[in-house]
C-alpha cells in the first residue's frame, strides 16, 4: 500500500513537470520561436497558450515592441572642418523574429554599434549649418544608413532616428553670436532707412499740397504752436511774418521823400497832405507804400481844396 502511494506521488510529480515543460504562454507583444533539437520549427507562435514537446523542444520569445535606444555622443569633424559632438536616439523594432534570433547573436548590441558608426559617418558628410538647421534631412539620411544593413539580413526595421543635441566649441559659439548680432543690426538699419524713405515721400507730397494753398502752411504752423504750448516746461518762440517786416521797412523810405507845401499842392491840383498819427504825411493814395492797408481810410479822410 505504501509502495502504491509512492508510485502515485511520483507519477503526479512527473505529470506536473511534463505539463510545465509542454505548456507555454506567449504575451501579446511577443512571438515564440520553437527549436526542436536545435532547428527552427515552422513559423513563429503567436500570443496565447502554446503546447510544445516536453523533450527536444525549446521555446524562445522575441519582443516585437519598438525599442528606443540612445546613441552615445560621437565626436567628429564636419565637412567644413568644424569639430562637433553629436548624440542621437534610434527607434527600431523586430519585423522577422527568426532572422533577429538566428542571424544576429545580440541584435540590440549590433544595432547600437551600427548607429554609432553611421552617426560618425553622417557627421563627416554634413556641414555644420546642415546639422543645426536641416535636422529633418540629416535624420532621414541617418535612418537610411542604419536601416540598409539591418532590415534585410537582421530582420530589424529602423522606424525613426532623431539627433538630440549638437555641441559646438566655445569659440564657434562666440563667432555665431557675433554673426547673429551683425545680421540683426543690418536688418535694423535697412528697416530704418526704408522708414526714412517712405517718410520723405510723404513729406514731399505734403509739401506739394501746402505749396498750392499757403493757408495750409499757416494752419499747420498754428497747430504746431498749440502742440508745443501744451508742454509747460517749454519756451515758445513765435515766428514773425516776413510780409509785416517788409511793410515796416517801406515806412522809412516814404518818410525820407520831400513833402510838398500847400501852395504847391494847390498849383498841382492835388489835395494837401494828410497827417495821420503815427505815420508820415501823405498827399495821395499813390504815395502810400505798396501793400499798405491804409488806402481806404486816407481816401475817405481827404478834404476838398480850399477856395483861392
Amino acid at each position: 500500500m505504501v509502495a502504491l502511494v509512492a508510485i502515485l506521488v511520483v507519477l503526479v510529480v512527473a505529470g506536473l513537470v511534463v505539463a510545465g515543460r509542454s505548456f507555454k504562454v506567449v504575451q501579446q507583444y511577443e512571438q515564440g520561436i520553437i527549436f526542436r533539437f536545435g532547428k527552427v520549427l515552422g513559423r513563429p507562435r503567436g500570443a496565447g497558450l502554446t503546447v510544445i514537446r516536453p523533450v527536444g523542444d525549446r521555446l524562445q520569445k522575441v519582443n516585437m515592441q519598438i525599442v528606443a535606444m540612445a546613441v552615445p555622443a560621437q565626436d567628429g569633424i564636419t565637412r567644413d572642418n568644424v569639430t562637433v559632438r553629436v548624440d542621437a536616439v534610434v527607434y527600431f523594432r523586430v519585423v522577422d523574429p527568426i532572422k533577429a534570433t538566428v542571424n544576429v547573436q545580440n541584435y540590440l548590441f549590433a544595432v547600437s554599434q551600427q548607429a554609432q558608426t553611421s552617426l560618425r559617418s553622417i557627421i563627416g558628410q554634413s556641414e555644420m549649418d546642415q546639422l543645426l538647421s536641416e535636422r529633418d534631412s540629416v535624420n532621414r539620411e541617418l535612418r537610411r544608413i542604419i536601416d540598409e544593413p539591418t532590415e534585410g539580413p537582421w530582420g530589424i526595421r529602423v522606424e525613426r532616428v532623431e539627433i538630440k543635441d549638437v555641441s559646438l566649441p566655445e569659440s564657434m559659439k562666440r563667432s555665431m553670436s557675433r554673426q547673429a548680432e551683425a545680421e540683426r543690426e543690418r536688418r535694423a538699419r535697412i528697416i530704418t532707412a526704408d522708414g526714412e524713405y517712405q517718410a520723405s515721400k510723404r513729406l514731399a507730397a505734403a509739401a506739394n499740397v501746402m505749396a498750392r494753398d499757403p493757408a495750409a502752411l499757416q494752419l499747420r504752423l498754428l497747430q504746431t504752436v498749440v502742440e508745443v504750448a501744451a508742454e509747460k516746461n517749454s519756451t515758445l518762440v513765435m515766428p514773425f511774418p516776413v510780409e509785416l517786416l517788409r511793410f515796416f521797412d517801406r515806412i522809412p523810405q516814404a518818410a525820407a521823400q520831400p513833402r510838398p507845401t500847400a501852395a504847391e499842392a494847390e498849383v498841382a491840383g492835388s489835395p494837401p497832405p494828410v497827417t495821420v498819427p503815427g505815420l508820415p504825411a501823405l498827399t495821395a493814395p499813390d504815395s502810400l507804400p505798396a501793400g499798405s492797408h491804409l488806402t481806404a481810410p486816407l481816401n475817405t479822410a481827404r478834404k476838398a481844396p480850399a477856395p483861392a
